[in-house]
């Protein structure tokens, strides 16, 4: 039976009521369409290599999950993302309840049946956006009141609207609500955001009743240790199926963050997948690895590519520079993504001065194919007891902020 659902399960989404008859309890994973195995963890530190499977396929970790905010990655089309074979794609609940909304998604079957796209998708509570619009809204313990930024109308989300949001879409996981104050703000005000996120924790998983779509915790505490530790302690009290490190990379320094990283990933059920939230660079990625951190999303690949900055096996390249003109190698000679096989720096620079769509388009491949090829890397250095050497070795090679050649 479970190799039947799986095998359906990839052609599209179910309706509640065919998986409740369909599935036996023993065969939901203890309830849940879910299941993580940690496969080997490294001799000489937390790194771990994992497997997590979902109703829409199987996510080798470490992963990074290029981010499709308003169901598309920005500068790519669905088969371009197939292309380099991202497992995952991140999708955001404020974006989308907002444009095209969920009874737009409804009608198209679920989210994966409107954007095209058969493989897992994770999708965002929306609470980084909403405490975004500092000016625009109203926090109180029974949720958050916000401006739409598109035309000013007003809504209402709760803990149990973002979860039943979430399940109308069909996602494979789905996001607590959660307060997400700036890590840099005081620490009575950063309490508050952790006994409040911890609240609409247990509330998003009292109404949590879609098998498909898992629920995700989210650990707030800014900078503070202990903070930390208590929001992960109130998480795991709750037992859901995985926790996300949220609250980072939003105005401090990640010099200052990565301990308070390691130290909350630690904490956190080793038989349950770790994901950091909105971080980072590549060299965040590789330090968190370290860390046990299994799952990663950014939008600094497809940002930085639309600015020109191409990230590359030595190092950063900006494709402006004059001294690509007349290079005619690829942008990344160990890239194997379309556009390092297909095209040259100085065609793809000629294209970016004239401000050609295509050098964006590009560049975005290349650079959300390096994230996932990191990620590869990152997995089979784990599997062989070697992420101590892959460490040295990339953070040697990547000494320089700039690719020289």
């Amino acid at each position: 039976m479970e190799r039947f659902f799986y095998a359906h399960a990839a052609a599209g989404c179910f309706p509640l009521s065919f998986l409740l008859v369909s599935l036996t309890m023993e065969q939901l994973f203890h309830g849940r369409i879910m299941r993580f195995t940690v496969e080997h963890f490294d001799a000489r530190s937390g790194a771990r290599a994992g497997m997590l499977s979902l109703p829409h396929g199987d996510v080798p970790t470490p992963v990074f999950m290029p981010v499709g905010t308003q169901g598309t990655v920005k500068a790519m089309t669905m088969r371009d993302i197939e292309d380099t074979d991202a497992p995952i794609i991140l999708n955001n609940t404020y974006h989308l309840f907002l444009r095209p909304g969920l009874e737009l998604l409804e009608k198209a079957g679920c989210l994966h049946s409107f954007i095209g796209w058969q493989r897992p998708i994770l999708t965002d509570s929306g609470g980084f956006q909403v405490y975004s619009l500092a000016d625009l809204r109203k926090l109180t313990d029974e949720g958050v009141t916000f401006k739409s930024h598109i035309d000013g109308s007003l809504f209402t989300f709760t803990p149990e609207s973002v979860v039943k949001l979430q399940e109308g879409f069909g996602v494979d996981i789905m996001m607590q609500l959660d307060e997400c104050p700036a890590a840099t703000s005081d620490k009575e005000r950063i309490s508050r955001a952790v006994s409040r996120s911890l609240l609409w924790a247990e509330r998003s998983r009292d109404v949590w009743s879609s098998p498909q779509s898992s629920l995700f915790g989210i650990v707030q505490g800014g900078l503070h240790a202990d903070l930390r530790l208590q929001s992960a302690e109130g998480l795991i009290g709750l037992d859901l199926p995985g926790y996300a490190l949220g609250g980072f990379s939003v105005g401090e320094k990640m010099t200052d963050a990565y301990p308070v990283i390691e130290q909350t990933a630690r904490a956190l059920p080793r038989e349950k997948p770790r994901y950091l939230m909105g971080v980072g660079t590549p060299e965040d990625i590789v330090r968190a690895v370290g860390y046990g951190v299994d799952m990663f999303d950014c939008v600094l690949p497809t940002r930085c590519a639309r600015n020109g900055l191409c990230f590359c096996s030595h190092g950063k390249l900006r494709i402006k520079n004059a001294r690509y003109k007349d290079d005619f190698t690829p942008l990344d000679a160990a890239c194997s993504c379309y556009a390092c096989r297909t095209f040259t720096r100085g065609y793809i620079r000629h294209l970016y001065m004239a401000n050609e769509i295509t050098a964006l388009i590009l560049m975005t491949i290349h650079n959300v194919t390096y994230y996932l090829d990191l990620c590869r890397r990152l997995r089979q250095a784990i599997l062989q007891d070697d992420y101590q050497r892959f460490y040295e070795d990339f953070f040697s090679a990547t000494a320089g902020a700039d690719q020289k050649s």
